[in-house]
């Protein structure tokens, strides 16, 4: 697997975790970059600041709403479907900003984001009773590893910069 196949299981992942802060990440990460790939492609729009602030100010509310006790379970089907379009949207254009075929890129977004739902929510859910802390504050240790782990994927890499392709053999 290439270096892009590996970002896109990374923020897929998180997708499911947080459904708005893989995107909004990416999102910040393609001002850097500006790659011409998805010029013509409404994927595009990722690439307006407008769009990153917006996603920015998404993900934020998403870390918010998630503590709140009316907040459904991730793996509810709304929620997850919400997370697994996220995971398609930061595959698809992964893969297009590496000339690779969107809808490849989307599926294996989807996979990683539904992937990481489940394992986000049993994870969250077994912290919080071994611990014997609060949800919530388990839920924000959840965020900073959410932000980590995406910062590590995105910001100081080139997440969002065309990589070589891989030779098939």
């Amino acid at each position: 697997m290439t270096k892009y196949h590996w970002q896109t299981v990374g923020l897929g992942a998180l997708a499911g975790f947080r459904s708005m802060t893989a995107p909004a990440l990416l999102s910040s990460n393609l001002l850097t970059y500006h790659p011409k790939a998805l010029a013509g492609s409404p994927l595009r729009y990722l690439q307006k600041p407008w769009v990153a602030q917006g996603l920015k100010l998404l993900a934020a509310g998403e870390m918010v709403g998630d503590k709140l006790p009316q907040t459904p379970n991730r793996i509810a089907p709304v929620a997850l479907l919400g997370r697994a379009a996220s995971g398609a949207l930061v595959g698809a254009t992964i893969f297009r900003i590496n000339h690779d075929k969107a809808l490849n890129g989307a599926v294996l977004g989807v996979l990683a984001a539904v992937a990481g739902s489940y394992l986000s929510f049993f994870m969250r859910k077994q912290a919080t009773i071994e611990s014997g802390l609060p949800g919530g504050l388990v839920g924000g240790f959840e965020d900073l590893l959410t932000l980590g782990s995406g910062l590590a994927l995105t910001k100081g890499t080139d997440v969002g910069k065309t990589q070589p392709r891989a030779w098939n053999l």
